[in-house]
C-alpha cells in the first residue's frame, strides 16, 4: 500500500491564517494620517488655550507681555469685570432661545422638503431639488437688505422671530436629509401606505425615527452656526438686552477699549456652550454626516 501524503487546508477546524500584516504603504498612510489629525487639532487648540491663559493673567502683566502663557498670579479679575460691565446673563439667554428656535424649525421645515423630494413623486421633483441646490450659490448678503426691510415693515426688529426667521432656510439641512432618507427601503414606505397611514404620519412615525443620526447632524451644525451668526443679530437687534452673546461683547469690548484679557475672557465664555455641544455629541456627527441610508 502506498501512503497518500495529504496536504493540510487551511480552512480545517482548529487552523487559523495567519493576520494579514499591513503593508508598508497602509503603515505610511496611517502614520501621515494621524500626524495631520494632529496638527489639525494643535492648530485649533493652540488658539484657544492660550486665550484661556491670557484671560486668567492680570491686566499689567497682559498689557507688559500680550504673547505671555504663564502667570505666578492667576486671577478671575477680567470675567468679574465682563460680567460688570455687560449684561452676559441676558445675552446667554437670547442666544439660546433664538439658536433652539431655529435649530427646531430648521429640522422640521428641512426633514419635511427632504421628504417630499426622496419619497413622494410629483412632476417637476427633480428641477425643484436642482433648484434648491442652486440656493447654496446665492450668497447669503445678498438678501440681507431685502430680509431687514421685509422684518421692519412687519414690526420684528428687535425681536426674536427677527432673529429666527430669516436663519430657518437651510439647504445643507434639506440635502443632508435627503441623502439620509434616499437610503431608506423604499418597501418600508409603502407597507405603511398599504396599512393606511398617509403622508404626514409615514414621516413622523416611521422615517423620523429611524433618522436620528441625520436629525442630530442637523441639529448640531444648525445650533452651532445661528450660536456663531454675529452679521444678521447685529442688524436687526440693537436694544442691548435683546442682543445675542456674540454682537453684545462686542459692546464690551467698546467699553474696555483693547483690553487682552477681557476680550479672551469673551471669547472663552463664547466658547464654552459649543465646546459643550461637540465634546457630547461628537460621535452623532460623524453618523449623521457618514449615513446616508439603512445598514
Amino acid at each position: 500500500m502506498t501512503a497518500i501524503a495529504t496536504r493540510p487546508e487551511t480552512g480545517q477546524r482548529g487552523t487559523s491564517a495567519p493576520p494579514a500584516r499591513p503593508r508598508d504603504s497602509e503603515r505610511l498612510f496611517n502614520r501621515v494620517a494621524l500626524g495631520t489629525l494632529i496638527a489639525l487639532a494643535l492648530l485649533w487648540l493652540v488658539p484657544l488655550a492660550w486665550a484661556l491663559a491670557t484671560s486668567i493673567r492680570p491686566a499689567q502683566e497682559v498689557v507688559t507681555n500680550p504673547t505671555g502663557w504663564f502667570t505666578a498670579h492667576p486671577t478671575l479679575d477680567a470675567y468679574g469685570e465682563i460680567f460688570d460691565a455687560g449684561k452676559l446673563p441676558y445675552w446667554y439667554a437670547n442666544s439660546f432661545i433664538t439658536s433652539i428656535l431655529t435649530t427646531v424649525l430648521t429640522v422640521v421645515m428641512a426633514s419635511l422638503a427632504a421628504f417630499a423630494l426622496s419619497q413622494t413623486r410629483f412632476r417637476m421633483r427633480r428641477a425643484a431639488f436642482v433648484m434648491l441646490l442652486a440656493g447654496i450659490m446665492i450668497p447669503g448678503q445678498v438678501l440681507m437688505i431685502p430680509q431687514f426691510l421685509a422684518l421692519q415693515s412687519a414690526g420684528l426688529l428687535n425681536t426674536y422671530w427677527g432673529v429666527v426667521l430669516p436663519q430657518v432656510p437651510n439647504v445643507v439641512a434639506v440635502f443632508v436629509f435627503k441623502q439620509f432618507f434616499d437610503g431608506i427601503p423604499r418597501e418600508l414606505i409603502d407597507a405603511a401606505r398599504a396599512d393606511g397611514a398617509g403622508w404626514l404620519r409615514t414621516y413622523w412615525q416611521i422615517v423620523m425615527p429611524i433618522s436620528r443620526p441625520a436629525v442630530s447632524a442637523v441639529t448640531i451644525f444648525v445650533f452651532v452656526g445661528v450660536w456663531n451668526n454675529f452679521l444678521w443679530p447685529l442688524l436687526v437687534v440693537t436694544d442691548p438686552e435683546m442682543m445675542t452673546l456674540p454682537v453684545g461683547l462686542t459692546s464690551v469690548q467698546d467699553v474696555f477699549g483693547v483690553p487682552y484679557a477681557q476680550l479672551m475672557a469673551s471669547a472663552v465664555l463664547g466658547a464654552i456652550p459649543l465646546l459643550a455641544v461637540f465634546a457630547l455629541f461628537q460621535r452623532r456627527i460623524v453618523e449623521g454626516i457618514a449615513g446616508t441610508g439603512l445598514k
